[in-house]
């Protein structure tokens, strides 16, 4: 897609969430301008991927589950405009791969570390795959928050409601020293907590309950 057609849909993209959403940005300057980055945000709804692409002030390519926008055509515009669909069942070396790729070539890609929309609103425990990314690229992380995109379209509605939408983007996170004491498993899950506690701290809102964590400490005679 070239970078003409790309700004002409964000324009009139941009153009009609503010009108209909009241859409703004905080903090938008945390997003570096060049060079390869990863962002994350909350998984509040199925609009999440283009009301973050509007309030972004360059190009991203965004990961999301493959079952998303149904017919096949409406399939292939999204690729056209960044999409890279992911299977959920297990680890998407190829999706993932795409990720990795376009990150060490200095591009930015959005990421919902939480693997599915929220069911109620509140936050979900990270999954490891933004760990992997990290681990692969070495790159920033910059956290963002999305508010409002629940109240738009929560998981039972049928027909979008007009509220308003915020974006919050906190400063990046360097993971670069903890990738040299923790390795593997302790790493990815290092990083999907730390992300989600900053993305909790932006919307403050609770962070989610890392239940294998919650297990982990709990006493063997707890009841």
């Amino acid at each position: 897609m070239s970078a003409v057609a790309y700004w002409g849909v964000w324009l009139i993209g941009s153009l009609l969430v503010r009108l209909l959403f009241r859409f703004r940005t905080v903090g938008a300057r945390h997003v570096p301008t060049r060079g390869g980055v990863l962002i994350a945000v909350n998984h509040a709804s199925y609009l999440d991927i283009p009301l973050v692409g509007c309030g972004l002030r360059r190009r991203a390519w965004y990961l999301g589950r493959q079952d998303l926008f149904g017919p096949r055509w409406v399939k292939a515009i999204c690729r056209w405009l960044g999409w890279i669909p992911i299977r959920l069942s297990r680890l998407d070396r190829e999706g993932f791969g795409q990720a990795v790729k376009l990150i060490k070539d200095g591009q930015a890609v959005v990421i919902y570390p939480e693997g599915g929309r929220t069911l109620d609103g509140r936050l979900r425990p990270g999954k490891p795959g933004i760990g992997v990314i990290v681990e692969q690229t070495g790159c920033p992380v910059v956290p963002a928050y999305i508010a409002g995109a629940y109240e738009v379209l929560p998981v039972d509605a049928v027909w979008v409601r007009f509220r308003p939408v915020r974006v919050t983007f906190g400063k990046p996170i360097d993971f670069t020293s903890d990738a040299q004491r923790l390795t593997g498993k302790d790493f990815y899950r290092h990083v999907s907590r730390t992300v989600m506690e900053r993305i909790a701290e932006l919307g403050q809102v609770s962070p989610p309950v890392d239940q294998a964590a919650r297990s982990a400490a709990r006493p063997l005679n707890a009841e």
